[in-house]
């Protein structure tokens, strides 16, 4: 991409970027550890909860042509991969897609990855079976943007899925690196576009009848919200946005799982 190319990006992408540019080497080690997983041990979200447990990926993934919105350093399409399918990645960072191609070269496992806004994915329409997000293009770019483009991409009777950061915990959480309150600190009515005192980065949520409206209003209808809970026991002493306790109260994490209209 050309100076001027990227200077065409939205403000909000071209801000993500640099801030994911510079965050790449602080995600090296969840990185070369989810690419270990195999068929059957892949797990999800800040509480490693199984695959086998959740069950949000299609039971036959075999020939599914799939795209990765904001893959990161490209594990679950290693996963989707393993299973069969032909999976793209896409990701805002080119840094992190480095460490996504020597993960490749390392495991063996091949796929394209393309750096890239996943508002504007250079495919064509209808040209895949699913796509999927865990924290990336999901909480990184607009979904008034990336909701109608991934319908956009799939074929009717694609299936999306989509894993973000739990609607109450954003509004339970602090403007700094701070842990979840038990009081609501931001508006929930136009709950959007969220910036940090911390850095440069910008990110999105959206009420749970935003998000109905929005997915229908792009041909989706919506399977399955799944709220994710930590196993009795678990813990997760690096994620600062909520306790433990917090976390068996209220969950810091919901997979969304919606099918293109036929």
């Amino acid at each position: 991409m050309t100076p001027s190319d990227e200077a065409t990006l939205p403000e909000h992408v071209q801000r993500n970027r640099a801030a994911w540019d510079e965050w790449a080497p602080d995600y090296l080690a969840n990185g070369e550890r989810s690419w270990r997983l195999q068929p059957g041990d892949e797990d999800w979200g800040t509480w490693n909860i199984p695959e086998r447990d959740l069950h949000l990926l299609p039971d036959n993934l075999a020939g599914m042509d799939a795209i990765e919105l904001g893959c990161g350093t490209g594990y679950i399409s290693a996963w989707l991969a393993r299973r069969g399918a032909r999976p793209v990645g896409i990701d805002n960072s080119e840094q992190q897609l480095a460490t996504a191609r020597r993960l490749q070269e390392e495991h063996g496992v091949d796929f394209p990855l393309v750096h890239g806004n996943a508002e504007n994915v250079p495919y064509p329409d209808a040209s895949f079976d699913l796509a999927i997000s865990e924290y990336g293009a999901s909480i990184w770019a607009d979904p008034y943007r990336w909701i109608p483009e991934a319908a956009r991409l799939l074929r009717p009777g694609g299936q999306l899925i989509f894993l973000i950061n739990a609607t109450i915990l954003m509004l339970c959480m602090p403007d700094a690196e701070e842990a979840a309150t038990n009081a609501m600190l931001r508006p929930y009515r136009g709950l959007h576009r969220l910036e940090w005192s911390s850095d440069d980065s910008v990110n999105f949520a959206l009420g749970y009848g935003d998000w109905i409206r929005v997915l229908r209003a792009n041909d989706f209808d919506v399977e399955n919200l799944v709220e994710l809970w930590p196993a009795p026991g678990a813990t997760a002493d690096d994620f600062p946005y909520a306790t433990n306790e917090w976390a068996r109260q209220w969950p810091t994490e919901e997979v969304w799982i919606a099918r293109k209209r036929v």
